[in-house]
């Protein structure tokens, strides 16, 4: 079953190093690589690469819608009334203490040009159902994928808010919890994307194709366990 193999990759989308980021230990002018790197790799250009999907000519009227809604709302931020998330992540950062400047021509690591190719070819190049599947399947999924699937509710006001008072950045770095709009939007909005992920994929795949799109996503994956290797790196930790 093709959910069930996605599934099971998304069920490995973990870092060894990721309790170092969760738990506080690296002092947060050090994360500012980290940032840096997620910025230049997708942050800045997610809605460009949902838009080369939406672009194929054989993507079908109902996918096509809705990637549009999720191009809408990660450019403009218009379904949750807030702002492009490009620009929330800027304001995060600002909080943060980095200066919008420090995102101005990054250089991206070896891994992270190796991950971003990636991200170009399944969204440019291959069929849109991959590039469907790598960038809102993969890219947008978590290792939490099958807990919220079996949950799709947004959470209330006040359960957002404290999800944000327990974020590392306000534990532990002392962030003020108001530069957290973005967290506070995916929370508001991406359980209705990850549906429209699925049903993207799910109901468009060819069955010729399934092989390729779970090949695809395991590329992706390993592509981006490569990545975080080389960015906990220049960050200072090891195992």
């Amino acid at each position: 079953m093709l959910q069930e193999r996605l599934l099971r990759i998304l069920d490995r989308k973990d870092h060894w190093a990721w309790p170092w980021f969760a738990q506080g230990r690296v002092p947060l002018q050090k994360l500012l690589p980290h940032f840096q790197q997620e910025w230049e790799v997708y942050v800045r250009d997610f809605p460009q690469l949902l838009a080369r999907v939406l672009g194929h000519p054989e993507t079908p009227q109902d996918a096509r819608a809705m990637l549009a809604a999720n191009i809408y709302e990660e450019q403009t931020g218009g379904i949750s009334g807030s702002s492009s998330h490009p620009e929330l992540f800027l304001r995060m950062m600002e909080g943060c203490g980095f200066r919008r400047s420090d995102f101005v021509q990054v250089e991206l690591l070896s891994a992270a040009k190796r991950y971003r190719k990636l991200l170009d070819d399944a969204s440019g190049k291959d069929h849109w159902v991959v590039g469907a599947a790598v960038l809102t399947i993969f890219v947008e999924g978590s290792l939490n994928e099958r807990r919220e699937l079996a949950n799709p509710s947004p959470e209330s006001d006040a359960e957002i808010e404290e999800a944000i008072r327990r974020h590392p950045l306000v534990r532990f770095h002392g962030l003020d919890p108001k530069f957290l709009e973005l967290q506070r939007v995916h929370k508001k909005v991406e359980g209705g994307h990850r549906l429209d992920a699925w049903k993207m994929v799910l109901d468009h795949a060819p069955a010729a194709l399934e092989e390729h799109v779970v090949e695809t996503v395991q590329k992706a994956l390993d592509a981006w366990l490569a990545y975080r290797d080389d960015v906990v790196r220049v960050c200072g930790i090891t195992r």
